[in-house]
């Protein structure tokens, strides 16, 4: 295994706009910007977007600010024409084929119908969009998520108002201010002498779904710290030498994954039953031959976690969960 490997691109860790902070504050700017027929929005109602597909191309539906819905307003950026985005959190517009919102977004490019504007989230369609559009949905969603559970000012109890394009939460009555928040969370894939993985599979997962270790990152701990902490909680193995490969945004709803190798100086498994149901280590023999039987399933590909697992692989692997 090549540790010096770079994990490649990252799914949701992509982007084509600017963010232009600049502007968040420049109000003249931002009203000029929403009266500008140019101007893209999308919507984004609890983490899902309009997505429509043509051929082989998926993307966001935008609107016209005129033509979106009413509700929080955030600024996304502007790209390299001039053009800005912005995106609105309220209730998704209908579907356009019957009036109606589909029950469950499709979980393939394949199952994705034809033209039709469908509400999906990032599980859904992370894999399927351009880099534009990636960036922005992930920026958008995790913008909603701060937004809908910081109301209310944690020092007076106030009802907050957004300001400075949907970056800050300002208290009206004590004049503090409040910004968007972003949890870290390492996580690891650990291997060992024999050069095996270890995967587990949380108590909340069908039996089958496997993936790497992960877990929060405390106040006062180096990330390095964090990953030899979670990997001796959860499953009593003692590592050492994380190694950093790389980050992507995992707004579900606010985190920063930190993804890391680290090599395992003990073997022997004993779960913390409330965070890990069961573990395994695999030779990528015994983890190709699982995949093929479907005794396990990996990751998604928009995760860091399956982007870890592949790279100590060597290639692509099927079977998501």
């Amino acid at each position: 295994m090549a540790e010096d490997q770079l994990l490649g691109p990252l799914l949701l860790a992509r982007s084509a706009i600017d963010r232009s902070a600049h502007l968040r504050v420049d109000e003249e700017w931002l009203k000029r910007a929403w009266n500008d027929t140019t101007t893209q929005v999308m919507v984004v109602d609890q983490g899902r977007s309009l997505v429509r597909r043509v051929g082989e191309d998926t993307s966001i539906v935008y609107f016209s600010p005129a033509e979106a819905p009413e509700g929080e307003r955030y600024l996304l950026g502007v790209d390299a024409e001039g053009i800005a985005y912005f995106a609105v959190a309220a209730s998704l517009p209908q579907s356009e084929r019957n009036g109606s919102q589909r029950a469950a977004p499709p979980m393939g490019p394949g199952e994705l119908p034809e033209g039709e504007a469908v509400p999906a989230g990032l599980r859904q369609v992370g894999v399927l969009l351009g880099d534009r559009d990636a960036g922005l949905m992930v920026y958008a969603v995790a913008l909603e998520a701060w937004h809908t559970t910081h109301e209310f000012c944690p020092r007076c109890g106030s009802r907050t108002e957004v300001k400075a394009g949907g970056h800050v939460r300002s208290c009206p009555d004590d004049a503090s201010q409040h910004f968007p928040r972003v949890d870290p969370a390492v996580i690891m894939l650990v291997h060992d002498a024999d050069d095996r993985c270890l995967l587990a599979r949380g108590p909340q997962w069908p039996p089958g779904r496997f993936s790497v270790l992960a877990g929060f990152v405390e106040p006062g701990e180096s990330l390095e710290h964090a990953v030899i902490r979670e990997v001796a909680e959860e499953v009593g193995v003692v590592v050492r030498a994380p190694h950093y490969l790389g980050s992507q945004p995992w707004p579900f709803p606010r985190s920063l994954m930190l993804g890391f190798f680290a090599q395992a100086t003990t073997t022997e498994i004993t779960c913390d039953r409330e965070e890990i149901a069961e573990a395994r280590w695999y030779t990528r023999a015994e983890l190709s031959e699982a995949l093929a039987s479907g005794e396990i399933r990996l990751p998604p590909e928009v995760s860091i976690a399956r982007r870890l697992i592949e790279t100590w692989y060597g290639g692509p692997l099927t079977g998501d969960w």
